[in-house]
């Protein structure tokens, strides 16, 4: 259930964006008109994530669920109604601000239920998804053009929605721990998070985990395709292979992390993934690179985030049993804020090579590593209660 609510945000972005000549056409706007909606979409899901998470810290994941769920049906709906381009931009703001509210209780339930090794391995299996669905999002969508227009992809998303609202409902417990204390004020929750060193050094590296990957999924196809000539019918191949590897280091993940801890994995891949992009660089330096030695480096760079992304969110989340729905709201815009930024930065320095791609996808690693580290360096902190 949670996995299939953590899935929700990368398909209401992704699924989409194969379908943005046809909105452009059918709403007699500008392509450029239709990509605001993806900035519009993060903007809006950034703020619902900081703005659910105290508040499902202090009403329950189960009301903050519900409500995200019902604002997120209602934008989708407005989406699938809207004559022109505004209304459409209003109702994806709606949209993502009630997806942020709902999707952030998925890590919280996680650390509600689940301590140390366990719940490293629990959000292994939700991360999978987080990193998968972006990646056959636009599989999907494309599948959905052929049978119907842009309408029919968001229907699909109201019909996924409004089953797990129903779903949720009638199955998921409310797991929030009873507080036998004062309510803490949402800016009191995040300065506490902003304040634990050991936290931040964690979350920097999830966050930047994220805009590696942002990075890749926004320059693959462009590099893929126009600078190595691999045709539109192999493209889904070499990026689906991605995927494989990712779920396979999820599940060695999940079966060894009790015998390392989670924040050994995560050091471990982070460094890999570095190695990786630096050999990269430096063959694109020195030798013309081949698809060949491209395409199985970024397998096992992309894979790593298996280890990386779980174990890092695990554990941030480790250190606020109170507040492990506000963690993860911070965890996750950050996430997002540092993926639109390499995504938007990709798209400045991009030259149809794979340089600028490798070079970000690096560059994010070792900022996460070095902040980690930094961070890291005092004595730990106590975690809080």
């Amino acid at each position: 259930m949670l996995a299939g609510l953590t899935a929700l945000a990368p398909l209401a972005i992704d699924a989409y964006l194969p379908a943005f000549p046809n909105m452009a056409a059918d709403l007699e706007v500008s392509v450029q008109h239709i990509e605001l909606t993806v900035s519009l979409f993060l903007a809006g899901f950034a703020f619902g994530q900081l703005s659910g998470g105290p508040f499902s810290d202090h009403y329950g994941r189960r009301t903050a669920i519900s409500t995200g769920l019902v604002l997120f049906i209602l934008g989708t709906l407005g989406i699938l109604i809207s004559p022109q381009i505004e209304t459409v931009w209003i109702a994806r703001f709606i949209q993502a601000f009630g997806g942020g509210i709902s999707v952030v209780n998925s890590a919280a339930i996680v650390r509600d239920l689940f301590r140390g090794a366990d719940s490293a391995r629990a959000m292994s299996k939700i991360a999978a998804i987080m990193m998968v669905a972006p990646m056959l999002a636009p599989v999907l969508g494309s599948l959905l053009l052929h049978i119907s227009n842009w309408r029919g992809i968001f229907l699909v998303l109201l019909v996924y929605s409004i089953t797990l609202l129903l779903t949720l409902r009638l199955k998921l417990p409310e797991t929030r721990q009873q507080q036998d204390f004062p309510a803490i004020s949402p800016l009191r929750r995040y300065l506490q998070i902003i304040r634990h060193r050991q936290a931040l050094g964690f979350l920097a590296s999830v966050a930047f985990s994220y805009a590696a990957m942002f990075a890749f999924i926004t320059g693959a196809a462009g590099v893929y395709m126009e600078h190595f000539d691999a045709s539109a019918s192999i493209f889904p191949l070499l990026f689906g292979a991605n995927v494989v590897v990712l779920l396979i280091c999820n599940q060695v993940n999940i079966r060894i992390v009790h015998r390392y801890t989670p924040q050994r994995m995560m050091a471990i891949a982070q460094w890999t993934q570095w190695i990786i992009g630096c050999a990269l660089l430096a063959m694109i330096g020195l030798i013309e690179l081949q698809l060949w030695q491209l395409v199985p480096a970024m397998m096992l760079f992309i894979g790593l985030q298996g280890f990386v992304i779980s174990n890092g969110m695990a554990s941030t989340m480790e250190f606020f049993p109170q507040s492990a729905a506000t963690a993860t709201a911070l965890v996750g815009a950050s996430g997002f804020a540092l993926g639109g930024l390499s995504g938007a930065l990709l798209g400045l320095l991009g030259d149809g090579t794979p340089m600028p791609m490798v070079a970000i996808m690096t560059l994010s690693v070792f900022t996460g590593i070095l902040l980690r580290i930094i961070l890291h360096r005092k004595p730990l902190s106590t975690p809080a209660d």
